[in-house]
């Protein structure tokens, strides 16, 4: 097929309800949608990078900037028969992983609706619902988080993550823990410590947590090694895995015993099945982090999630957790037990809705061979 037109829609949806990290509190969600047509097929693909740089040096402007300045250009025109086609065309771009991401699974997306497979069905997944959990951001008040989770539980969530930062720890997940005892829990902390702090790890070792996420700098691995050998809950690494190479190097020096893998921050769906392949090669459970997408990007985690070592509940929440209207549809709904359909069909599953696109959209970019 011939790369014969990509379009960049800069859209803004507000959120539900504020979401707060150790990054800070934020109200909406600012996002790049990228489109790619040839042969009369369209894929769609969601850029990840947020308003500023502080999960992730990318923004929403430089993700724009890479993508036309460099990505768009090498693909426009161009014949692309896999996803491999799309990665090599990529190769000579350093970084950016959230850009080209967005680019190369919107190539994901037309290869499998031009071929009538789905795309879980593309990438090896056989699984016909995923099990999701749910992210509670940090409240002003701990009977205000308390009211937060008892929401989601519910809803039906049954795996519950709490973000923390340092002073809203270890008592807030005591908190939590004594209320619900059988609830499935885990924590991140966004690399808001450092090894110094290897103490309040050991106090959070107390309360059976499924993992404590990327708790240390948001490159390291090396002092994350030595921080796991002190606890018993598995430490997790987010930030830290860039590519399938950080994953190798991670697991090589036992920097983490779990992988958050999450498609924009390592590159693309072609890198993330890479890494699930090799968790599972050395027997290491991943499951998908969510990054506040629309049902575009949700669509995506869902597929890789079908894949068999995704053996732990992903970030990838039902659509109503963040946005009242999404952009695309169908809503993804939760199920009673906890776990979102995978959509059938051709593609990702989800159809983008171009009259609400338009009306959040603050920018239209478009490019032709």
């Amino acid at each position: 097929m011939k790369i014969e037109r990509v379009e960049l829609h800069r859209i803004a949806l507000q959120y539900v309800h504020p979401f707060e990290t150790s990054f800070g509190r934020e109200r909406q969600r600012e996002l790049i949608l990228v489109s790619v047509s040839a042969d009369g097929v369209t894929g769609w693909g969601e850029c990840v990078a947020g308003a500023g740089p502080w999960y992730s040096y990318e923004t929403v402007e430089t993700a724009g900037h890479v993508l036309q300045s460099f990505l768009i250009p090498a693909l426009l025109g161009e014949q692309v028969e896999s996803p491999a086609d799309a990665v090599a065309r990529f190769g000579r771009v350093r970084g950016h992983a959230m850009a080209r991401a967005c680019l190369e699974n919107a190539v994901w997306d037309l290869l499998a609706r031009a071929r009538g497979e789905s795309l879980a069905a593309m990438l090896g997944g056989a699984r016909e619902r995923v099990p999701v959990g749910v992210s509670v951001g940090i409240e002003a008040t701990l009977d205000e988080l308390l009211d937060r989770v008892a929401l989601h539980v519910e809803e039906g969530y049954g795996r519950v993550k709490l973000k923390i930062k340092p002073v809203w720890d270890v008592e807030v997940v005591r908190a939590v823990r004594e209320r619900w005892p059988d609830l499935a829990l885990q924590v991140d902390a966004n690399s808001a410590y450092q090894l110094a702090d290897a103490a309040v790890f050991r106090e959070l070792d107390e309360f059976d947590l499924l993992l404590i996420e990327q708790p240390l700098h948001h490159e390291d691995i090396v002092d994350h090694a030595k921080l796991q050998a002190q606890l018993r809950t598995p430490v997790c690494l987010d930030e830290s895995i860039h590519s399938p190479e950080h994953a190798r190097w991670a697991l090589d020096i036992g920097a983490c015993k779990v992988i958050n893998i999450k498609v924009g921050r390592v590159g693309g769906l072609t890198a993330a099945r890479h890494i699930h392949d090799l968790c599972g090669q050395r027997g290491v459970p991943v499951w998908c982090g969510g990054m506040m997408e629309t049902n575009v990007g949700r669509a995506v985690n869902v597929a890789l999630a079908t894949l068999p070592n995704f053996t732990m509940p992903g970030d990838i929440s039902a659509s109503a957790r963040y946005f009242d209207e999404d952009i695309a549809a169908p809503d993804f709904v939760l199920s009673p037990d906890s776990t979102l359909d995978v959509p059938g069909g051709a593609g990702h599953g989800v159809r983008v809705e171009l009259e609400r696109v338009a009306a959040v959209r603050s920018a239209l970019r478009v490019f032709l061979a």
